[in-house]
């Protein structure tokens, strides 16, 4: 068995130290970039409204800080553990380099499942993560946003948190907030846009024709949600999704060859992106097993839940009919399955790329805060679309130029830029 399918750092730092042979990095280089410059682990006593104390663990890791302040979300998760949150923390910092945005990469996280806490609970643990890491965050240090199970009103006590401690207003300390509490238009679906902008360019190149595909997405949450969303917009079809169900304690399938519409599945979702089965069979769907999604005859598959969910193992139960991979997660696909793509001729759009318009979307956050000036839902979307195309065309053009995979020309892309600023600073 591989290491890196139950550590997610030692995954990334397989990819990195792949990247680094071929760009002849230095060693001092090499040893800067593959571990995260700071790290914190902590605790959080809350107080339940039971009256007892619950003592919660926490993290926040800062990965890079040379291209600008660190980025990256902050999960909720009752599995979370520091090898993910140091994995995504890496990711962050190539995501923000392939799409040329000028921040570095973090991530943090608590273990918890908010999902059996009330508001006041999640309320109270939200400020005292914010007191933990107080230190080391802020606008101009390390900006957090949401992640898996946290929503922009976790954002919002996290705000007032912060500027209760720092004696001000500071909106660009967090992004991901509630539109007029320092929040942008076009947030809640730019991860998900940003999926399927790329995925467009790819059956560009690809000379298929979107309104004849069909596709097959893993996830239920925010991601899949929108990613669904402008892909049915679009003309595709929709026919699997899957979704874990927190009552049974396991992955589901739904299934609708007539193809599942955004509408049905904005209806069917609680606030944590959980499918109710009853409302997913009042519209006609399927229920298989949870491994049914990535099993269907389909074009495109749009990974967009959890870490190594294509492995080794089940990448041979994808069918030949898949030509796009399209990942909306972090880190969904492990080594060994990326091999087995790669010789089969399947076109992935690399995570750190796919998935990149959320980050995309809190920078354009931030600067709006900076400049207390904000812009219209077009906008935003004009320019993630201009964005997304660039780093897509960027990474897709070298691709073919060196003939080598879509994960490997992203990554010399974002290893590169963030290694030439590393000398530039003198930092090695």
């Amino acid at each position: 068995m591989s290491d890196t399918k139950f550590n997610p750092h030692a995954m990334a730092q397989a990819q990195f130290d792949n990247i680094a042979e071929k760009l002849g990095l230095d060693q001092s280089t090499r040893d800067l970039l593959r571990v995260p410059e700071r790290e914190m682990h902590f605790t959080i006593p809350i107080r339940m409204d039971n009256g007892k104390v619950k003592v919660f663990s926490g993290y926040r890791v800062q990965h890079s800080s040379a291209r600008g302040p660190a980025k990256g979300g902050i999960r909720f998760h009752p599995d979370e553990t520091i090898h993910t949150i140091r994995a995504l923390a890496t990711w962050m910092t190539w995501k923000c380099a392939v799409v040329d945005i000028p921040l570095g990469g973090s991530k943090g996280g608590i273990i918890c499942d908010p999902r059996i806490m009330s508001d006041r609970e999640q309320e109270r643990l939200c400020r005292g993560w914010v007191r933990r890491v107080f230190d080391i965050v802020g606008p101009t240090m390390d900006v957090p946003a949401p992640d898996v199970m946290t929503n922009g009103q976790h954002m919002g006590w996290m705000m007032d948190e912060f500027d209760t401690l720092a004696r001000g207003r500071f909106p660009g300390f967090i992004t991901g907030k509630k539109v007029g509490g320092g929040g942008s238009l076009g947030r809640t679906e730019a991860t998900g846009y940003g999926v399927v902008y790329c995925v467009v360019e790819a059956l560009k190149r690809l000379k298929m024709d979107i309104t004849k595909c069909t596709a097959a997405i893993q996830g239920s949450g925010n991601v899949a949600q929108y990613t669904l969303e402008l892909f049915e917009k679009l003309g595709g079809t929709m026919v699997a999704i899957s979704c874990y169900d927190h009552h049974e304690k396991k992955v589901f399938t739904y299934r609708s060859l007539k193809g599942i519409k955004a509408k049905d599945l904005f209806k069917s979702v609680d606030k944590f992106g959980t499918i109710d089965p009853k409302k997913a069979k009042t519209v006609g769907w399927e229920k298989l097993a949870g491994s049914a999604w990535l099993e269907q005859k389909v074009d495109i598959l749009f990974p967009c839940a959890k870490e190594n969910e294509i492995t080794g193992e089940n990448v041979k139960k994808i069918k030949s009919s898949v030509r796009i991979v399209a990942e909306g997660a972090n880190g969904p696909t492990t080594p060994e399955a990326d091999r087995v793509l790669f010789k089969n001729g399947v076109f992935v759009v690399p995570d750190f790329l796919a998935n990149a318009g959320g980050v995309t979307v809190s920078y354009f956050e931030q600067v709006q805060n900076n400049m207390n000036y904000y812009w219209t839902h077009e906008e935003v979307l004009t320019k993630l679309r201009e964005k997304m195309v660039s780093a897509f065309d960027a990474v897709a053009d070298l691709a073919v130029k060196k003939k080598i995979y879509m994960r490997d020309a992203a990554y010399y892309i974002a290893v590169q830029r963030v290694a030439d600023i590393s000398k530039y600073r003198g930092w090695v």
